[in-house]
């Protein structure tokens, strides 16, 4: 089973969304654009939010077994997926390379 790297490559806030129909909380996403994580056997890592591991999971475990070219030619590097969390309010998008 390979190794997946994790990337923090985007954060966004939606204030219009969050104002409307959210109720203010802390520390909603403490992840920080450039920060990098490592997936071994296909394993949540530790620091990794356990929210955004839910969207992420099933492209590492896909990548950590060795799958290729997702939805045909999607990704430019076709051992790769750039995938978001869930959170509508606060979407973070990671990048995910088989190393």
């Amino acid at each position: 089973m390979k190794k997946c790297k994790i990337t923090v490559m985007k954060k966004c806030f939606h204030a219009d969304l969050a104002l409307k129909y959210e109720n203010p909380i802390e520390h909603a996403c403490d992840l920080v654009v450039g920060e990098e994580f490592i997936s071994e056997n296909g394993e949540k890592p530790k620091d990794l939010c356990p929210s955004a591991w839910l969207s992420l999971q099933p492209f590492v475990m896909a990548l950590a077994y060795g799958a290729e070219n997702f939805f045909d030619g999607w990704m430019k590097n076709p051992k790769s997926a750039m995938i978001s969390c869930n959170d509508g309010f606060r979407p973070v998008s990671f990048l995910i390379e088989t190393l």
